[in-house]
């Protein structure tokens, strides 16, 4: 009979310390790696006029994505990346006005929005995953 962790893989996913430890870095790679995405997007001068839609949303959903894989992956990770995250959208309204963007106040509170619910639904994937690998090894007694 083959090992429970062959059978059910989820089953380990959040005891194992080296799957913790890959968990952990892919965490910081990936929000790393968006906050240079989200700097270089937001911080350098538009070439042409794009009007494709409520810029709103687009902070929205930029901070969301960026502080959703540590709280899915290493949520004790929130505890800094969620007030840096906010601080971030925030440095960036204020330096857009130096590099030929404008800075908006309404643009600090879609990413500051975005930040909080991208961490409350990463936080609930996890939550489910978590419960789903429980039923899973439940299911093997």
């Amino acid at each position: 009979r083959p090992p429970r962790s062959t059978l059910f893989p989820y089953t380990t996913l959040f005891r194992s310390q080296r799957t913790a430890f890959a968990r952990h870095v892919s965490a910081i790679f990936a929000t790393g790696a968006l906050a240079v995405a989200i700097a270089y997007l937001t911080l350098t001068p538009l070439q042409v006029d794009l009007d494709l839609g409520s810029d709103k949303l687009y902070h929205f959903i930029a901070f969301a994505m960026l502080v959703l894989p540590c709280a899915l992956l290493y949520a004790r990770m929130l505890i800094w990346v969620l007030p840096a995250a906010i601080l971030f959208g925030g440095a960036i309204e204020l330096i857009q006005p130096y590099v030929g963007r404008g800075g908006e106040l309404a643009d600090f509170g879609a990413d500051a929005l975005g930040a909080v619910i991208g961490a409350a639904l990463g936080l609930t994937f996890r939550a489910i995953a978590a419960k789903h690998a429980s039923i899973s090894a439940a299911s093997l007694k």
